[in-house]
């Protein structure tokens, strides 16, 4: 059997046909829920329990966030005609501290389409966009319509939390539940300004 070779133009294309809006995404991770599941190949009850908890921190977050005058103002008046394809999953917990603020920043600008895609049912659109090797997300894939080019791409989290665990790991070999925490701190002292002002740079 032959096998054929997508581009990466044509990954993303498929990628954006089987993609959700924010508020769909959402609807699927706390439908499943409700079935005891998570999102994604692998089944679990570690995962379903950190999907409820990042169903919940959503939420929250979808209310809370606020976006800096300064921020919102260059959003808004940026002349763009992009897609934010995002790879993710439910139980991600970075993921569940980023879409909300991506979602947040997409409804100001028009011209900024977000969809959400799953990491497990786009594997070879996944294996394009690795971190270091590894298959971690949330990543998120700034997509001209226009030139139908990938311009940037960001994640899996934002570039303060990222140097966290890049000096964390350099002393201690690996992440640990205590480092874990102390990021989950961070986060919730940042309230997603870090995502804010990293994205605004991909405009």
């Amino acid at each position: 059997m032959e096998t054929t070779t997508m581009t990466i133009h044509e990954l993303i294309e498929e990628g954006i046909h089987n993609s959700y809006s924010y508020q769909e995404y959402r609807n699927i991770v706390s439908n499943l829920l409700a079935e005891g599941k998570s999102t994604g190949h692998e089944q679990s009850d570690a995962l379903t329990n950190y999907s409820m908890l990042n169903d919940r921190r959503m939420k929250r977050l979808d209310k809370t966030i606020k976006i800096s005058e300064a921020i919102a103002d260059t959003v808004s008046k940026a002349e763009t005609n992009i897609t934010w394809l995002v790879l993710t999953e439910g139980w991600c917990g970075d993921a569940a501290q980023s879409l909300p603020v991506i979602n947040k920043l997409s409804e100001m600008n028009e011209g900024i389409d977000f969809r959400v895609v799953s990491r497990d049912d786009n594997d070879a659109l996944m294996n394009n966009f690795l971190t270091n090797g590894g298959k971690s997300i949330p990543k998120l894939i700034a997509y001209n319509k226009d030139t139908q080019e990938v311009i940037n791409t960001w994640g899996p989290r934002p570039s303060v939390a990222t140097k966290m665990v890049n000096d964390y790991k350099e002393i201690h070999g690996g992440l640990d539940p205590q480092f874990k925490q102390d990021l989950q701190v961070w986060y919730n002292k940042d309230k997603g300004q870090n995502v804010a002002e990293d994205l605004v740079k991909l405009l």
